[in-house]
């Protein structure tokens, strides 16, 4: 490539494309957007199981400069996500700074000339700013199980799925009950010959009520944009007040899992099912999912719900109770690794440290979940401590890239005091002991190996807008490349 630019943005998905926008916005038009994959979207690229749908309303998984009313569910699928990315790379003119089919291998700072020496896939590039969008949930989570390599079917993450494999007929195990794995499993149940889903913890469960979006309500909000804002605002403000049943104790709490058993006694049967699907742990310790079909799909007989997975012969899987279940198909719906961020071992920054090197001598942590000490003008966008148990997370990187274009736009080059990261991180911690993900009973992937929340912002969106708009320059080491090559 042999480039020169001012702002490198890796990934293309929600983050990338937004950062794009708004950088574009503000007159930073130098831009490139690395993208390993032949399309934009990021995860919904990536992820195009049958039945993959967003678990956030559809009027707050939309970018707040490009609404769109023509949604035609309340809860977007796969598809139709992807093409309002797609779209939106083309109306706001993104596509020409787009690097489509090339990975980024590395990117090392360089003091002397305070830029970013990037490798990739089609060679080099110098950019003085770097900007991280791969977002938390990009890469494949597959653990190692014994037998695995035996297995004499087809494997599958849900991330990776084969749309040539043909399910009919076929003995299917879905391993895992998390969010994908609830969509999964009412997608190819009515398909699949028999159906086992390995379940180690059941997971807490609210009523979806996804339902079609009436095209004049369409055509209504395309006329009269403030009914869109109002719509949007207000679906903001609800999502706002489910925070309070994870950070407060007694009948917020109590409230929610009235609901989620109520949801379960409705659509599982009294009897050893519902016994076995029912949680004996607080809700909203691990992330609570929201379906209307799962349940009932659990109830189907040539569905089985089996302990977690043991290990796996030739010929099929062995729960944790011994007994074995001859399979054609095994579905890995195990998630992401969380704990590893795609970029972690590529970054090298200002002290010769990688950035996976840095998290290991403490642990994953980010001054307001975007810039990081040592690594002077890397923004990370959906960072340490900036995801959601209630709300989109959308509106997050909206409000990191918000705080981020005005120092790009300033070309400065900035990083984050120590002592400032510190301070900041041990204030997280501290609002974050008191909330169900830490005192409700179980362990998740929210957590590190030490037990530490690295995931989840432990306030309401909007908190931390507002948190993102407040000055902070005392925070940061500012230098300028004139003055520090004027010294030299």
């Amino acid at each position: 490539m042999g480039d020169r630019v001012r702002v490198c943005i890796v990934g293309a998905g929600f983050s990338g494309i937004a950062a794009a926008i708004e950088l574009r916005r503000a007159g930073v038009n130098d831009l490139v957007i690395l993208e390993r994959a032949d399309r934009v979207g990021g995860a919904w690229r990536a992820n195009t199981y049958p039945g993959c749908a967003c678990d956030v309303q559809s009027r707050l998984y939309e970018l707040n400069v490009a609404p769109w009313p023509q949604w035609s569910r309340k809860f977007a699928g796969q598809q139709e996500i992807r093409g309002y990315l797609e779209n939106a790379v083309q109306i706001f003119g993104v596509e020409p700074h787009l690097r489509l089919n090339t990975e980024m291998r590395q990117a090392r700072w360089d003091e002397g000339s305070l830029t970013w020496l990037v490798t990739t896939s089609a060679g080099g590039l110098e950019c003085d700013v770097l900007i991280s969008a791969c977002g938390g949930l990009t890469e494949p989570f597959t653990p190692l199980v014994p037998g695995s390599a035996q297995f004499a079917g087809v494997q599958m993450h849900t991330a990776q799925w084969d749309h040539s494999l043909a399910l009919s007929g076929k003995r299917v195990a879905v391993v895992g009950t998390g969010a994908s794995a609830i969509q999964v499993v009412p997608a190819i149940a009515p398909e699949v010959k028999e159906l086992v889903v390995l379940q180690r913890t059941p997971p807490w469960i609210l009523p979806r009520r996804d339902r079609a979006v009436p095209t004049w309500y369409q055509s209504l909000l395309a006329v009269v944009p403030p009914i869109q804002q109002a719509a949007r605002g207000l679906s903001s403000w609800a999502r706002e007040v489910q925070l309070l049943s994870f950070t407060r104790q007694g009948a917020f709490r109590r409230m929610g899992e009235r609901m989620a058993r109520r949801h379960l006694q409705a659509q599982v049967p009294a009897g050893p099912l519902r016994e076995a699907v029912t949680p004996h742990y607080e809700m909203g310790c691990k992330r609570i999912l929201l379906s209307d079909d799962y349940y009932p799909a659990l109830t189907r007989s040539n569905v089985t719900v089996a302990p977690a997975l043991d290990r796996i012969t030739p010929t099929g899987i062995v729960d944790a109770a011994g007994v074995e279940h001859p399979v054609d198909v095994i579905v890995w719906a195990t998630g992401f690794k969380v704990m590893d961020p795609p970029l972690a071992d590529r970054v090298v920054g200002r002290t010769e440290l990688t950035l996976a090197e840095t998290f290991a001598r403490s642990h994953m942590a980010a001054y307001r979940g975007t810039t990081i000490a040592g690594f002077p003008n890397l923004f990370i966008l959906q960072g340490p401590n900036t995801g959601l148990g209630h709300s989109s997370v959308v509106l997050m990187s909206e409000a990191q890239i918000d705080y981020l274009v005005p120092a790009v736009a300033a070309d400065v080059v900035v990083e984050v005091r120590e002592s400032a990261q510190t301070a900041y991180v041990d204030e997280i911690d501290r609002r974050l002991a008191t909330t169900v993900w830490q005192e409700g009973g179980c362990r998740s992937w929210y957590q590190d190996g030490h037990g530490r929340n690295i995931a989840l912002w432990p306030g309401s969106t909007h908190g931390f807008a507002r948190m993102m708009r407040r000055p902070d320059t005392d925070a940061y080491v500012v230098r300028r490349k004139e003055d520090v090559h004027e010294s030299a």
